[in-house]
This record gives C-alpha cells, sequence and structure tokens, in this order.
C-alpha cells in the first residue's frame, strides 16, 4: 500500500447536523434504572455534520457546510467557531424560535460511550434547504443525524452535480430508501453494518464474490467501508474486498472516531487519493483522535497524520 499523501487539496460539502455536546464522564455506561454520578462534564461543539466537516477541513479540504442551528446564542457561537476552523458557512440556515441541536454523550473509563441527541433546528433542514444551499464539491458527504429528507436530497443532487457521493448511514435509519439513487461510497461501523445490511462484518468476509455483488447492485453502492474499531476495516466493491489495518493505540476516548474517520476519507479522495492510500490515512486519523477527549477537540490536523503515517513508513 503506498503511503503517500495527496499534494492538493479538493472540495468537500458536508450536509448533516450541528450540535452542542454535553459531555458526562461516569463510572460506567448507565443501564436502565440506574442513577449515576458524573466525575466530570464539559460542553463542546458537535454534531455529525460538524464534526465531519471540521475533520475535512483539518486534512487540508475545502470544506462548506451545509445545515442549520437556532437563533440562539449556541447557534451564533457554533457559526463563528466553524469560521475560524476555515469551513464556509453560509450555506448554514439559521432557524427562528428554535433551538439549536444538542447532544448527551456518556463516557466511561475506558473511553465507551452512550449518546443521546435532541435535533433541534437541524430537524428543519429540509429537501428545498438543501436544493438551495448545496454547494459544488468534488466529494459530498451526508450522514442521518439530520432530516432523513435532506440527506436524501443531498445524496440524488450528488448524481446530478458531478460530485461523489457518500453516505455516512449513521445513525442507522430504517426507513432510508436504498436503491432509490446510486451512492458512490457508504460509510458504517459493525453496529450499522448489521443494522443496514442484516450481515455482520464477519458474514460478509464470508459472501461469495457474486453474492456481495449482488448486495452492492441491489443498493447502487460503488463501495462499502465498515469500521471495526480497532479491528481492519473492510472495503467491499464489485470487484472484491480488501481489509485495511488500523494504526494501534491505547483509546481515550473514542467519541467523534467515526465522524473523523469519514471526514478524513473525504478529505483524502477529493485531493485525489487511491482508496487504498485514502483508507489507511482516515484510520490513521481516526486512531488519533482517540487519544484526547471530546469529538472536534480530539481531531488531528494532517501534519499529526503525516507524522503517524511517517513512523509505521520507517519501521523495519
Amino acid at each position: 500500500m503506498s503511503l503517500a499523501s495527496s499534494s492538493t487539496s479538493g472540495r468537500v460539502t458536508v450536509v448533516g447536523s450541528l450540535n452542542i455536546d454535553h459531555i458526562w464522564q461516569v463510572p460506567e455506561l448507565p443501564r436502565r434504572g440506574q442513577t449515576l454520578l458524573a466525575t466530570a462534564v464539559e460542553r463542546q461543539f458537535g454534531g455529525k455534520g460538524a464534526n465531519q466537516a471540521v475533520a475535512a477541513a483539518r486534512q487540508g479540504a475545502k470544506v462548506a457546510l451545509v445545515g442549520a442551528v437556532g437563533n440562539d446564542a449556541d447557534g451564533q457561537r457554533y457559526l463563528e467557531h466553524l469560521a475560524r476552523e476555515g469551513i464556509a458557512v453560509e450555506a448554514i440556515a439559521i432557524i427562528p424560535n428554535c433551538a439549536s441541536g444538542a447532544a448527551h454523550v456518556y463516557v466511561d473509563p475506558r473511553g465507551e460511550n452512550l449518546i443521546v441527541v435532541n435535533r433541534g433546528a437541524n430537524a428543519q433542514l429540509d429537501a428545498a434547504a438543501v436544493a438551495r444551499l448545496l454547494q459544488p464539491a468534488d466529494v459530498l458527504l451526508v450522514q442521518l443525524e439530520c432530516a432523513l429528507v435532506a440527506a436524501v436530497e443531498a445524496l440524488r443532487l450528488a448524481g446530478t452535480r458531478r460530485a461523489r457521493g457518500m453516505l455516512n448511514a449513521s445513525p442507522s435509519a430504517a426507513a432510508f430508501p436504498w436503491g432509490e439513487h446510486p451512492i458512490e461510497a457508504v460509510i458504517v461501523n459493525e453496529h450499522e453494518c448489521r443494522e443496514c445490511f442484516a450481515h455482520t462484518p464477519a458474514e460478509l468476509e464470508k459472501l461469495s464474490p457474486g453474492a456481495r455483488r449482488a448486495l452492492l447492485a441491489e443498493r447502487k453502492l460503488g463501495h462499502l467501508i465498515v469500521t471495526q474499531g480497532a479491528e481492519p476495516t473492510l472495503h467491499i466493491t464489485g470487484e472484491g474486498l480488501d481489509s485495511v489495518p488500523t494504526y494501534p493505540v491505547q483509546p481515550r476516548d473514542t467519541v467523534g472516531a467515526g465522524d473523523t474517520f469519514a471526514g478524513a476519507l473525504a478529505a483524502e479522495l477529493a485531493a485525489g487519493a487511491p482508496w487504498p492510500a485514502a483508507l489507511w490515512r482516515a484510520n490513521v486519523a481516526a486512531a488519533l483522535s482517540t487519544l484526547a477527549l471530546g469529538a472536534q477537540a480530539a481531531m488531528p490536523r494532517r501534519a499529526e497524520v503525516e507524522a503517524a503515517v511517517s513512523r509505521v513508513a520507517a519501521r523495519p
């Protein structure tokens, strides 16, 4: 696998959510009916759309974000924060009489997490707004934390605007209209893989090449990427299945690792990197993001990823 980085930046447009994250450090993840005392609480910028936009921008992409915030102090602070990250915010709608989105994130000492989201203004982003606000891009990256109609419209428009449409099918949505529009790439984790495709990653590996081709063809997918935490990332296409190694770390907090992977992958592909190199570097970025607390706060910059990739390349 070539470890060389892409030499030019590309354009990434992200359609998705913006939330204020309330992060609770807890001794264990809460069970039904259980009351826990938090050991620490923080407020940070989050939401899968904004997270992935920040991840892509920190890897050198020119990023625009299509989304919605409330006409409140949290929304204004968020716009200012994104502008400081170098992200174009002109396509973020400000919704009157509506609160900005929020999430409560519970993190245990092992770095595992549980997340509850209130969509707030994110739910007001509809198909018409997406069609009006969508920015030109090499890669269009969408998640499912915003209104489903907005995500579907964005993916439909990708095909008409010569953008590579990518869907991070998270959180998984039973109502998503698979096969309605072609999608170049879908990213899921091992749990979402089972929910969206009725197969675990191990079961996908055991399918015959013909069965995997049929699965992709039925859903009109070019690439299916399955992340598995510390285990290798699967890359499934009509030509076959590849397993891309992860970068070994001792995680402190896994919040935002999936968003880091998606944003970094979009940035690499937008810049023209081939799939194997793009997936490897996205794995490295995701691993580095687990070394600090929070989502955006922990996302590495391009120089950090370059340094980590160089360390691997330099090993005997």
